[in-house]
């Protein structure tokens, strides 16, 4: 079987000009989509009158034989086809003569390729969810385990006041539940149909496009002829929600390298999710989280190459899209990849508590309770602010936390305090004293890992 467009032609392509255009060393792995579209197709080419319902079912059932085929890796595909699309019409055609030539009727490959991605997207996606929802149990069981865990928390890497470790990793939990709902929203609009579409006006041949639709149990076919062929939207949507999603999975495992190391101490790597030096005997070194973070980059990357081969390109299709796939699969590849890493690690990494405890009393980090108290008391906030940056301040300069002060020495440095602010200077006390909702007294965290598992188990 030659070039599907071969007839308007009078030499072959240059060997390096066909093999620097085709696409099957990336697109090959859309079979399966390609042949379920096809069966789609040939099931709406008997509504259509191009096929008697006996032709089609030889058609689907040589679909079906090749799918499984393909599968087995009992067959090779030729690049000199370009294609999948094209390889597996040439394989129909060996089983079924000219019927499998005839499947193409009323259809062009732009409509044919615009479907297999949103088939792929919407299997993917699928998956994605599915993974970013293990990787909320995982976090919800780190939570639970450690719902009594102090850890001092930070504003630009400062100790700042001290928060419930669970309440920490529930920060995450609510950012993967946004980075979920942002894909199951781009699978509502991707859940379109370009089949029917042709190469850009529309079949020539009366196919019911609503009836391919719902056979591909999708929503409903893609409204204009045009927009179905030449848009991309839905892998740049796609692409931009796996973006922000890396992003956050970034920031977790740059705190899990922070807290990794000897300066923190707060964590430590399970075996299986560490690496050593080829050198340094000693090092235990946590690659993996760095990975991750690495691989943001990635990801930014192919959303910004394929944003950029969209911007220029006028309606309807050009061959410039054929530069979506690989960013496409490759960001499915290591966001899925991502996902499955971090929560085995964070399964399996030691929470240091003895030590983060110790930490727990230094960097004054009730200071804020102390100005809270002042207030409290009728003084303005502003100026008990400022009171309390004096009694840091001379804390500082003895080597002292604010706990050590006695009532003279705090009431010498203007703070009008009673023997009752000494709980106010308990780190624990300073917990009780958060417990609005979404605060970090143990009380709301609790119920917050209550509320978070019914989320997911309503789900």
């Amino acid at each position: 079987m030659g070039k599907l467009w071969g007839g308007r032609f009078t030499k072959e392509a240059a060997a390096f000009a066909n093999e620097f255009g085709a696409s099957l060393k990336f697109d090959q792995r859309l079979y399966e989509y390609d042949i379920q579209g096809s069966i789609v197709q040939a099931k709406a080419l008997v509504q259509a009158g191009v096929f008697t319902p006996e032709e089609a079912a030889k058609v689907i059932a040589a679909l079906e034989e090749i799918k499984g085929e393909i599968a087995a890796g009992k067959v090779e595909l030729s690049v000199e086809l370009e294609d999948i699309h094209t390889n597996i019409e040439a394989l129909l055609t060996q089983k079924v003569g000219d019927l499998g030539k005839k499947l193409h009727t009323g259809r062009s490959r732009n409509d044919q390729v615009a479907l297999d991605i949103r088939l792929f997207l919407k299997a993917e996606i699928q998956r994605i969810v599915g993974l970013i929802t293990e990787l909320q149990k995982v976090l919800l069981d780190v939570a639970e385990e450690h719902k009594d865990t102090l850890i001092p928390g930070y504003t630009h890497l400062q100790r700042a006041q001290p928060v419930l470790l669970a309440h920490h990793f529930l920060a995450y939990f609510h950012m993967l539940e946004r980075d979920k709902g942002r894909f199951v929203d781009c699978a509502k609009r991707n859940d379109e149909s370009p089949l029917g579409a042709g190469a850009l006006a529309g079949s020539g041949f009366p196919v019911d496009r609503h009836f391919m639709a719902q056979k591909l149990g999708m929503t409903r076919p893609m409204a204009n002829s045009m927009d179905a062929v030449s848009s991309r939207d839905n892998i740049l949507e796609f692409l931009g929600a796996s973006s922000i999603l890396m992003s956050n999975l970034s920031r977790l495992c740059e705190e899990l390298v922070i807290w990794h190391s000897t300066e923190f101490g707060f964590i430590e790597m399970d075996d299986a999710f560490a690496t050593g030096s080829s050198i340094m005997p000693q090092k235990k070194n946590p690659d993996f989280a760095e990975l991750i973070r690495g691989k943001t980059g990635r990801v930014y990357g192919n959303l910004v190459s394929l944003l950029t081969t969209m911007k220029g390109l006028p309606l309807a299709y050009n061959k410039d899209m054929q530069e979506d796939k690989e960013p496409l699969f490759d960001t499915v590849d290591t966001i899925t990849g991502c996902l499955k890493v971090l929560a085995g690690m964070l399964a399996t990494m030691e929470v240091k508590v003895e030590h983060i405890a110790q930490g727990v009393q230094k960097g004054f980090l009730t200071a804020t309770d102390l100005a809270d108290y002042l207030a409290k008391r009728g003084v303005p906030f502003r100026q008990a602010h400022e009171i309390v940056g004096r009694c840091v301040l001379f804390c500082l300069e003895k080597g002292r936390e604010l706990s050590d002060l006695t009532l003279e020495e705090l009431r010498a440095l203007g703070a009008e305090v009673d023997s009752d602010i000494y709980p106010h200077l308990d780190p624990r006390q300073s917990l009780q004293n958060r417990s609005v909702y979404g605060g970090t007294a143990p009380q709301q965290v609790a119920a917050a890992i209550r509320e978070a598992r019914q989320l997911l188990k309503d789900q």
